[in-house]
């Protein structure tokens, strides 16, 4: 009869008699370096970095998201961009750099800069001023006086936009035809109320009829180039300082989202003060005018602010619907000409009979710029809209 110490030692001297093959497996495991691969993936970009925050921006357009991160054992995407940065050699930092293309250099001061901002207004004024001055003049001389006014002022906002926080940092163009759509809709704030009544009582009376530009309305838009670019930088940098101290997506997404509203409402302030100025000097049409004139300014400065961060389609997208309906309240009153036509433009008729020529403006830039609020509540949230150094263009990867 064997005793439980005599049965314990057989145990172990059968154990220590097995061969070594025979042992049991190991548990199976994971990657040992499940980072390694998204480091080959994205090389060039971790080279080229100059920081983390540069690597988490360019993760987040390539479509890394928190819970990609969480797969290569990271609690967010920032993180993952931390680790890579610290792995990635920095032999070839100096080098990369030097290829990199050169950030918007500082050579200008702020002064400069701000005059590039006023010069839309000033030449707008000059052109006013111009035009007043010329009354007597053949409506020839008239014309052209007003048409090298219109360029003139095209080239400065050219040159507003081109500089300063309204340039476009991302690579890449925007479709062609935004240029089209901003000039349809700003020529239709200065002429689309008289052309509207012209049509709505049969005219115009071509070539006879003599065009009523709403002048107030020019100068201020004119001017508002100037409050936009300090909205918009002051967007640019709260959004940069929340990017540097935000440890995760949702909340960069969380602490952005409210700067948006709180930028519009600022510009939309200093553009009423405009309005409001240039009505004391120039003339207005009443209130409504003033509320279009301002629903046209806050759709530009969100269109811009989208193409400034990388979404030049879709601000494309909310000038041309505004363009749309604008065209399509024009065209349903000369289609309505037609015989059997007429009740076509019904709608066009009770909305101005209510509240007067300018309410389809109103109509068309509201609608649009609300639905550029809307999609800049979420696009301008992601790290890619805010980059240093822009990646390209971001709007394939946002919503």
């Amino acid at each position: 009869m064997s005793t439980p110490e005599g049965a314990a030692t057989g145990a172990v001297a059968a154990a220590r008699d097995q061969p070594a093959d025979r042992a049991a497996p190991p548990p199976r495991r994971g990657p040992a370096d499940p980072v390694r691969s998204l480091m080959h993936r994205h090389q060039e970009l971790c080279a080229r970095a100059v920081d983390a925050l540069e690597i988490a921006a360019g993760l987040e357009a390539h479509g890394v998201t928190d819970r990609t991160a969480a797969r290569f054992r990271h609690r967010d995407v920032f993180s993952l961009a931390e680790e890579l940065y610290a792995r990635v050699p920095r032999a070839d930092r100096d080098t990369a750099a030097a290829d990199r293309p050169p950030p918007a250099p500082a050579r200008r001061s702020r002064g400069v800069r701000a005059a590039l901002q006023l010069l839309p207004g000033a030449v707008c004024t000059a052109t006013v001023a111009a035009l007043a001055s010329a009354g007597t003049a053949p409506p020839a001389v008239r014309g052209a006086v007003g048409a090298a006014g219109a360029l003139l002022l095209a080239l400065a906002v050219r040159l507003a936009v081109r500089s300063g926080p309204l340039r476009r940092r991302h690579h890449g163009s925007g479709p062609r035809a935004t240029g089209l759509w901003v000039c349809w809709t700003a020529g239709y704030a200065v002429y689309g109320d008289w052309l509207l009544t012209q049509l709505l009582t049969g005219g115009p009376d071509l070539p006879h009829a003599v065009p009523r530009a709403a002048v107030g309305t020019a100068v201020a838009l004119a001017f508002a180039l100037a409050p936009a670019a300090g909205c918009a930088h002051w967007f640019a940098v709260r959004a940069r300082r929340v990017l540097a101290a935000s440890r995760g997506l949702d909340e960069l997404a969380a602490r952005v989202r409210p700067l948006l509203p709180a930028a519009t409402l600022l510009f939309l302030a200093a553009l009423v003060g405009l309005l409001l100025g240039a009505e004391a000097a120039f003339g207005g049409d009443g209130r409504t005018a003033l509320a279009a004139a301002a629903a046209l300014g806050v759709l530009l400065f969100l269109a811009r602010l989208l193409t400034v961060h990388g979404f030049p389609e879709a601000a494309a997208t909310g000038l041309a619907a505004a363009a749309a309906l604008e065209y399509l309240a024009l065209t349903l009153v000369l289609i309505a000409r037609l015989p059997g036509l007429h009740p076509l433009d019904a709608p066009v008729e009770a909305l101005t009979g209510a509240a007067g020529p300018a309410a389809v403006p109103v109509v068309a830039c509201t609608a649009a710029a609300l639905g550029l609020l809307g999609y800049g509540l979420r696009a301008l949230t992601g790290a890619c809209a805010h980059s240093p150094a822009p990646f390209g263009p971001a709007e394939g990867h946002r919503p």
